[in-house]
């Protein structure tokens, strides 16, 4: 098995674990080449837990509860490391690294969004959706360049309505619109499908060789 294949074999088995998920391998001495399957299966997984745990902090934010809030500010930066090494072995440290970073500014974005929102900030809460238009670029930018399956403006529109829907997550948590909330809470899940499955099939097809 080649370098890349091994590396993810070995990504999709340390995420999912052992007995974590159906598609698994039966010797980690010897793993097969990953799947489709369970690589949309891993991504699905770590881009659900970037909505959740976000989530999680702007809640707490907006009922400030600093000291979940701190908790769910960990767990957003672990997952965002754990994203990134998704795409490592395809394209490398480097890239996964921007990626990581990428990750790390629509996040910081998202939280000044809240804090603004919590404070009655309209200039604040205006020059976060400035930046939620610049990080939306760099991310179309980010993807189309590393993956020709990923055009720019279907990206930039993922990631847009990405936006609008934790924009509106945030309004509802700060109107304390709770069943406002949990009505947009399974579009926001399954949207968050749509994009991994979109990076799925662009992988898929950049890549056939790498997958069983």
């Amino acid at each position: 098995m080649n370098r890349i294949g091994r590396s993810m074999a070995l990504l999709v088995f340390t995420v999912i674990g052992i007995g974590g998920c159906a598609h698994e391998w039966s010797s980690m001495s010897d793993p097969h080449p990953v799947t489709v399957a369970d690589m949309q299966a891993v991504l699905r997984d770590e881009w659900s837990r970037h909505l959740f745990w976000i989530r999680t902090v702007v809640l707490d934010n907006a009922k400030n509860d600093l000291r979940s809030r701190s908790f769910g500010e960990k767990a957003v930066v672990a997952n965002t490391r754990d994203m990134a090494k998704t795409i490592a072995p395809f394209y490398g440290d480097a890239v996964s690294e921007r990626f990581r970073t990428l990750l790390t500014k629509h996040y910081g974005v998202i939280k000044a969004y809240s804090e603004a929102t919590v404070a009655g900030n309209k200039r604040r809460q205006d020059a976060a959706m400035v930046e939620f238009a610049s990080i939306t670029d760099e991310m179309a930018n980010f993807f189309s360049g590393i993956n020709p399956h990923l055009p720019k403006d279907a990206v930039r529109s993922l990631f847009a309505t990405n936006v609008d829907h934790h924009v509106a997550q945030i309004n509802k948590f700060q109107d304390k619109d709770y069943d406002g909330e949990e009505a947009t809470w399974p579009v926001m899940e399954h949207h968050i499908y749509v994009i991994a499955d979109a990076l799925t099939t662009a992988l898929a097809k950049q890549f056939p060789t790498k997958f069983m």
